[in-house]
């Protein structure tokens, strides 16, 4: 068997068993030329291809493994196997013939060279030989616009892919000199086999052949990893190609697609590996490629100059193995039945409520993460954010920790430490990230590191008090380390830290009642039982618990809105008064209910009533319509001018969680008009003050105004009510005096022309 390659032009003419190669014919069960089709998958492909092709040329000679074919008595070959790289060849030859004006007794051999699929294709690589394109455009075009080319030829899959191809190659080797010289110079060569040799037949070379399909991305992934592994371990090579073959091909089948392969789950899972491989090396995703060929070249390859650590490309490659090997073992323990994998996951996890000996996971997560991963890592919504988001990207990778060291972590270790870091994720949602352009920078790789510390050692890394390593929450680590000391001294405890970590405003922190105070917990439950709308006046009753946005303008009180509440439990470093407030109610009674808190809500505003005190607490209790349902979001105009709150009857409510918006309303004055049809909201104003007629009324601290809507001055002195004040509190209800006083203003018992100034007094509640 001859075994010497040759190159493109060296094919023709040589002997084979008795026969001389005259003619190389691609016969028509064969499928049209591929590599210059236009979809993303094709063109990875055909770069690379180019690429290697290129760095033959310029610096080391490559040889392109074998083309099998059969060859008649004529002399003709024609490809069993080989077809897409013979076809490149051909058009980079005729491409450096013709840019080098090479002499055409010297690439005469490519007339030799034919399609047998179409007449179109025989007829185009037969015309183009003796074309020469003048080099100021694409080539493409300029072949599109001679007279021999007819327009209905673009419309040949063969054609419109050569034409692709030699634009490429254009781009690729326009500059690269002396091209032709270094063809013919061995830097591109193949082996040829005919089929005769290896003992097959006619038959089965048409059965090969019949409507040909090309190779699936996978199986040019996989040759790619199977030759970059043995590169660098040849036995770990061998080891790892039988494993996707067999053991990681029966783990994954049962999550097979409809297309009934595992290509696509296989190829998002080993970029969440690789993805895991750079947080560790301390690097993000977001600064290299997501290609999994440029994967394998960062990861797993020497690299085309052999400068890649190889101590740390074995590391690559172990990492890779176990990371697969955890989910096989895996379901060779639960004997390989379909949903093994996910039983698993119910073995661990509850979507609601609690249950003991399991954490619970929010936000709707489901509960099979691999499959989730498996199904879509690397896909983008709306083309930046995640499908599988960063938080399931370390909530995996934990469980695969465990999955690694089972054998020095028990179950009930796993569980408890899968908790902390489920509360870890739930609480450190601005810490998450891996943008380094972001505030923060990358924290992943300090995150991962503390993932792998708390799997393996059930010990958070680092000093907690500080910013932690600059990776998870530092208020939530506190928190966490508060409750592995609490029930290390109280372990009967634990069940109860646990089910108050699983209720459905808390998600893992439950500082806000604290850890401590584990004679709280089920009254915090039995009050959140109760209506919200209740809970919250009834806790405002008590005493004034908003709070203001850490850095922002906005404050945040309670509402029908659960999410209102989340966010009053989980903003750490402003619920100060949140706590004490809410910890006053909870010692009020060990079993709560809507009436228990109404007697609570009607005993402080009689006593507003009766003492005549009343502050901005007052309205928003009374009057109904001062609480929109909303997100509980709420903002006072210079509510904090300096060491005491000034204008606080001044405050709106708004509508939309994060900015002021036209349904957004002046607390007051929507009290005021929301029983007086003639005036009101002036929606262009965001609700900050009424319409009445040709008139705004305005409310501010310690008065109404009524005033023109040109001038926007008061038409007289009548026109602005005084609220009564003792040290900066009502003495009486502001919303009725308004109401009344508006009232009078309509009725016309307050001219609008009068100058008599006004007294409230005059008004009679």
């Amino acid at each position: 068997m001859e075994t010497r390659s040759r190159t493109f032009k060296e094919i023709f003419g040589s002997e084979w068993g008795g026969k001389k190669i005259e003619s190389i014919v691609i016969p028509i069960i064969q499928r049209d030329y591929a590599q210059g089709r236009k979809n993303d998958r094709i063109k990875r492909t055909r770069d690379r291809f180019l690429d290697a092709l290129y760095d033959a040329v310029q610096s080391t000679p490559i040889v392109l493994d074998f083309v099998y074919g059969s060859l008649d008595d004529k002399g003709v070959l024609t490809p069993l196997d080989g077809q897409q790289r013979l076809t490149t060849l051909f058009l980079l030859h005729w491409f450096a013939a013709k840019k080098d004006n090479v002499n055409e007794s010297e690439y005469s051999f490519l007339s030799r060279f034919g399609y047998e699929t179409r007449y179109s294709a025989r007829q185009f690589c037969k015309k183009i030989i003796s074309y020469t394109p003048d080099f100021s455009g694409k080539i493409s075009e300029e072949i599109i616009d001679q007279d021999w080319f007819p327009l209905d030829w673009k419309k040949d899959p063969t054609i419109s892919s050569m034409l692709v191809m030699l634009d490429a190659i254009q781009v690729k080797f326009s500059s690269v000199d002396k091209l032709w010289e270094r063809l013919c110079n061995r830097a591109i060569t193949f082996y040829f086999l005919p089929i005769e040799e290896l003992g097959l037949t006619d038959d089965l070379y048409i059965k090969m052949n019949s409507r040909g399909k090309p190779l699936t991305l996978f199986e040019h992934f996989k040759a790619e990893l199977e030759k970059d592994l043995r590169e660098v371990d040849p036995s770990k090579a061998e080891t790892i190609i039988r494993k996707i073959d067999r053991e990681w091909t029966n783990m994954l089948w049962p999550y097979r697609g409809s297309d009934n392969i595992i290509d696509d789950e296989f190829l998002r899972y080993f970029r969440f590996v690789c993805d895991i491989i750079c947080y560790k090396k301390g690097e993000s995703p977001q600064k290299r490629s997501s290609d999994e060929f440029d994967l394998l070249n960062l990861y797993f390859s020497k690299g085309a100059d052999g400068t890649n650590d190889v101590s740390e490309i074995k590391d690559n490659i172990n990492l890779m193995e176990s990371m697969f090997d955890v989910w096989s073992d895996l379901s060779k323990e639960r004997k390989m039945t379909l949903g093994t994998i996910a039983s698993f996951f119910d073995e661990f996890q509850v979507n609601a409520g609690h249950e003991e000996g399991k954490i619970r996971l929010f936000n709707n997560y489901e509960k099979d993460v691999f499959a989730s991963c498996l199904a879509s890592y690397s896909d983008m919504i709306g083309g930046k954010n995640r499908r599988f988001s960063l938080p399931r990207i370390i909530y995996l990778y934990a469980v695969v920790v465990y999955l690694q060291n089972k054998a020095t972590v028990g179950w009930e270790q796993f569980v408890r430490r899968m908790r902390i870091i489920n509360n870890l994720i739930e609480n450190s949602q601005y810490e998450i990230s891996d943008s380094v352009d972001r505030i923060g920078g990358n924290r992943m790789p300090a995150i991962i590191s503390q993932v792998e510390c708390i799997m393996k050692t059930g010990r958070l890394l680092g000093q907690v008090g500080n910013d932690a390593g600059n990776n998870f929450n530092k208020h939530q680590l506190e928190e966490e380390q508060q409750k592995m000391d609490f029930i290390k001294d109280n372990p009967d405890k634990a069940e109860d830290i646990f089910r108050l970590e699983d209720h459905d405003l808390l998600y893992g922190q439950i500082d806000i009642v604290g850890v401590e105070n584990t004679q709280l917990f089920s009254r915090f439950e039995s009050l959140f039982l109760c209506d919200y709308d209740k809970i919250d006046c009834a806790l405002l009753s008590v005493g004034d618990y908003t709070q203001k946005e850490q850095n922002g303008w906005r404050y945040q009180i309670g509402s029908t809105n659960p999410t209102a509440w989340k966010t009053l439990f989980h903003q750490s470093a402003a619920k100060g008064k949140t706590k004490e407030v809410l910890r006053q109610l909870l010692d009020k009674t060990e079993n709560f209910s809507d009436g228990f808190l109404s007697g609570i809500i009607d005993d402080y505003l009689m006593q507003c009533e009766q003492s005549g005190h009343f502050d901005w607490r007052y309205y928003y209790i009374k009057y109904d319509c001062s609480r929109p349902g909303r997100y509980g979001k709420c903002w006072w105009w210079n509510r904090d001018g300096g060491s005491k709150e000034v204008n606080p009857y001044d405050f709106k409510m708004l509508f939309a969680p994060q900015y002021d918006s036209q349904n957004s309303f002046h607390v007051i004055l929507n009290a005021v008009c929301n029983v007086i049809d003639e005036v009101s909201l002036d929606r262009n104003n965001c609700g900050g003050r009424l319409i009445f007629g040709e008139y705004f009324i305005y409310s501010d601290n310690n008065s109404f105004r009524l005033v023109d809507k040109e001038t926007n001055d008061l038409a007289n002195p009548r026109l602005c009510l005084e609220v009564p004040m003792e040290e900066g509190i009502d003495t009486k209800d502001r919303v009725l005096l308004g109401r009344d006083w508006l009232r009078d203003i309509i009725d016309g018992k307050i001219p609008l022309q009068n100058n008599e100034p006004y007294n409230c007094d005059e008004i009679i509640i």
